[in-house]
């Protein structure tokens, strides 16, 4: 199987951190880059030309959308995000998928 490159865009340091950690699990795909806005990430997909990013949507100054409106993506888009209400945006712009984030401790209480 061919490796990936991906980068991971995230305002939040530690949600960052911990996706790399969880992706470190798999041998295809090679974190080439991170990101904690749309400026830096920008830069980063024009260095690395990733094969996958996994991009927040709500960061300080522009959103993830943002950023697919600056770029021609060739990328698939991965959408890390605490808020279910993008969904439906996320998959008309063909996001690969939309996984929702910070789970708190009563939901986790729930299960």
């Amino acid at each position: 199987m061919n490796n990936l490159k991906a980068i991971v865009v995230d305002d939040e340091r530690l949600a960052r951190k911990e996706l790399i950690l969880l992706l470190l699990e798999f041998n295809n795909i090679s974190i080439v880059a991170e990101a904690d806005d749309v400026d830096s990430a920008l830069l980063e997909i024009e260095k690395h030309n990733p094969d996958v990013i996994f991009l927040d949507i709500q960061m300080p100054g522009k959103s993830g959308f943002d950023l697919l409106n600056l770029i021609d993506v060739t990328a698939k888009v991965i959408f890390i995000t605490a808020f279910d209400e993008y969904a439906i945006k996320a998959f008309e712009i063909d996001a690969l998928d939309y996984l929702l984030t910070h789970v708190t401790q009563k939901r986790r209480r729930k299960r």
